[in-house]
């Protein structure tokens, strides 16, 4: 069966195509420490069979998490508690990723001041963004080579830089939330001009043979917003910079997608993958081992991430391989448990 293949990039090399895609738990100290509730919740997933664990949303600055709750890494301590972590998840046989973010205006940490491309709330009742100058700009980027720095001193074996959903870097592309005039707005080059230079400066201290993965939204569902069409263009942009491209959709306004279904993101990035040539994860209500099977025979993605369905079911490659009597090298201390029919 094409997900229990085993997938290279670079030097690393995934014992299945699923992935745990980063999912907020919104349960770190308010200093973004992890804590006990991470150590579990990552650990189960990497016993219960994931191939790449990207890790939540993690804030490179205070006043660039999603939430107070959100996990950091803008300091040493953050890093050090993260290492036991990781060392953990791979000691079972997952790979490592963490998923490196800036909230822009939709930064729901209790900071004074939140900061956007340009100063356009998320909604009626979201506070005023300030508007970056290219000072602030230079400053966030800083901070996602910092918290390269540390995830690679970590050990994590792929790094995601989070360009979607709504978050500062998605802003920065959309033509929705960026109205700027000066080098960082405007065309598709001048916007997507911030996330190249993170990129250029997490790759000064990212190992060369660990992948970069970046993650977009290619479709704003507004007429007047981000379409894979853009989105294609942008990716060519970046594709030096870049390993495999993590398609998911929305979040950049409120406007939901026309209809929701079990794999409503995939035709694009099937579409992506084509025109890049990248390896393409797709994610989005997936949830059925058929359904995998499909997308990963039909050669429309590379690697499908569960999202919820890995929420619901930590040991859901363990239960996948044992109700279709796929031969899986089990836990050791679960075998009785997987390799008995009864």
């Amino acid at each position: 069966m094409y997900l229990f293949n085993s997938f290279s990039v670079k030097n690393m090399t995934l014992r299945n195509r699923i992935v745990m895609p980063p999912m907020c738990m919104y349960s770190a100290g308010t200093d973004g420490m992890p804590n006990e509730f991470h150590f579990t919740h990552y650990t189960s997933r990497a016993v219960g069979g994931a191939g790449l664990i990207i890790m939540e949303a993690t804030g490179v600055l205070p006043w660039g998490r999603i939430s107070d709750h959100c996990l950091g890494l803008w300091n040493d301590d953050q890093a050090k508690a993260l290492t036991p972590i990781v060392a953990a998840c791979q000691k079972q046989g997952a790979k490592m990723a963490i998923q490196l973010n800036h909230a822009g205006r939709k930064c729901g940490a209790q900071e004074k001041t939140i900061y956007a491309p340009s100063a356009i709330p998320f909604s009626q009742d979201s506070p005023m963004p300030h508007e970056m100058t290219e000072e602030d700009i230079h400053d966030v980027v800083n901070a996602f080579r910092s918290a390269a720095a540390r995830a690679a001193e970590i050990g994590f074996d792929a790094i995601e830089i989070h360009g979607a959903h709504g978050y500062l870097i998605s802003e920065f592309l959309s033509p929705l939330t960026n109205h700027r005039t000066d080098g960082y707005g405007g065309s598709t080059e001048n916007r997507c001009r911030i996330l190249i230079e993170a990129l250029k400066a997490v790759h000064e201290v990212w190992p060369e043979g660990k992948p970069v993965l970046l993650r977009v939204s290619a479709e704003d569902y507004e007429p007047d917003g981000m379409h894979m069409e853009e989105m294609s263009r942008i990716v060519e942009l970046v594709k030096p910079y870049i390993d495999v491209l993590d398609v998911s959709t929305g979040g950049v306004v409120s406007t939901p997608p026309p209809a929701i279904y079990p794999g409503y993101q995939v035709k694009i990035a099937e579409w992506l993958r084509e025109k890049s040539g990248l390896p393409t994860v797709t994610v989005g209500l997936i949830t059925a081992p058929h359904q995998v099977e499909e997308i990963l025979g039909g050669e429309r993605a590379d690697l499908v991430a569960l999202g919820r369905e890995l929420l619901r079911d930590p040991y859901w490659v363990l239960h996948t391989a044992r109700g279709l009597e796929v031969e899986y090298p089990w836990p050791e201390q679960y075998l009785r448990g997987f390799q008995a029919r009864k």
